[in-house]
């Protein structure tokens, strides 16, 4: 992953949102945990159709926050798997955003991996599937 602002994102359009007033920070800008949530439920996406089945997050490793996202802006995740091991999937999220009144659009604001762990109906490790 690299810190590219203007390339074209890697991996699937997992999620799109809007980023709204409610999830600002003390300076007016978009809290990053809300940001880091809208990135574990785009991975948790690409997870369910990796795992074929339920999957948990275990870990989450090298969050970077780019660029501060402003209200208004819409946010997209795209997502893909970087490594397969035998119960677990590691995905990299690339977040964008645009806003259409200063006219920016593929901005990268975020980066992160993420790792899942297929689940059984008890909510132990399975295999992933072939």
């Amino acid at each position: 992953m690299s810190e590219e602002t203007t390339s074209e994102p890697l991996g699937e359009l997992a999620l799109q949102t809007l980023a709204m007033p409610k999830d600002t920070n003390a300076n007016g800008d978009i809290f990053g945990g809300w940001l880091v949530s809208q990135m574990d439920l785009a991975a948790g996406i690409i997870s369910k159709k990796a795992t074929k089945g339920r999957s948990t997050t275990v870990a989450i490793q090298n969050v970077t926050f780019l660029r501060p996202v402003s209200v208004g802006s819409t946010v997209s995740c795209y997502c893909y798997v970087v490594k397969r091991g035998r119960t677990s999937v590691h995905i990299a999220v690339d977040v964008r955003t645009s806003h259409q009144l200063n006219q920016i659009d593929n901005l990268k604001v975020a980066e992160g991996l993420f790792v899942f762990v297929a689940i059984d109906d008890e909510g132990k490790p399975r295999p992933l599937p072939g």
